[in-house]
């Protein structure tokens, strides 16, 4: 049993750049459930529209690294929005990265290397904002990383969670050789989430999803983004050069 952390951010396109990068959240939390694989969110950021900005989350499970790894890197859609009132085909991006999930063992925090900060938790709606400091935001002096998670009521709970993020993070900079190796590999992987910067088309209107790196496309587009990814996680598995 292993676990991974993920994270999605919208890129280019605005609210509808949101709108997919929750499409996405709700691919693989859907497709984690197919597996039977535990997943919880540690971080979110939604918009007014039903989008999100960025979504941070766990995903504990058999092989869930080797399904997902390929996963990370900007995927880029082509649809008409729902926002659209003209029927014209936007092109929009979201940047999505997977990192392993360490065990406590493996990472060696100094308390005192840590600064915390606490505030009110934003929501998409203000009726829902929570009014009391519950959200947390760590910053780790020595490497500059800052984290925050503000999906939980509680306090501790959100600080568990931020934690969760900070250790992962930091797990990926104790493997490189470099601290510049890991954050030029960050770089490739989420890369400025430009629309050229892709390793994945979703095209609505030709009922097609395009892995550039292996120069393969599967159809049934609503069924894939309705958690069905068994056949694009497995084909990169093989065939993937990373």
């Amino acid at each position: 049993m292993e676990s991974i952390i993920m994270e999605i951010r919208a890129g280019a396109g605005g609210e509808e750049a949101a709108l997919f990068a929750e499409d996405l959240y709700k691919m693989y939390s859907k497709y984690a459930a197919f597996q039977g694989w535990k997943q919880i969110v540690l971080d979110s950021s939604p918009t007014e529209l039903g989008g999100i900005k960025q979504i941070t989350f766990e995903i504990r499970g058999e092989s869930v690294m080797a399904q997902l790894k390929n996963e990370a890197g900007v995927h880029r859609v082509q649809r008409v929005p729902k926002t659209e009132k003209s029927n014209r085909i936007h092109t929009s991006t979201a940047s999505v990265a997977v990192m392993k999930k360490p065990k406590e063992t493996e990472v060696n925090i100094n308390p005192s290397d840590i600064k915390m900060d606490f505030f009110k938790s934003s929501g998409a709606g203000g009726q829902n904002v929570n009014k009391r400091q519950t959200a947390v935001r760590l910053t780790h002096i020595p490497s500059g990383l800052v984290v925050a998670s503000q999906v939980e009521r509680g306090l501790e709970d959100n600080k568990r969670a931020a934690m969760s993020i900070l250790q992962a993070k930091l797990f990926e900079m104790k493997n490189s050789a470099h601290q510049s190796q890991i954050l030029e590999e960050r770089r490739q992987q989420i890369g400025t989430a430009d629309r050229s910067e892709k390793i994945r088309t979703y095209n609505f209107p030709q009922d097609r999803i395009t892995d550039h790196r292996v120069e393969k496309s599967w159809h049934n587009i609503e069924k894939i983004m309705d958690g069905h990814l068994e056949k694009i996680a497995d084909y990169l598995q093989k065939n993937c050069p990373s």
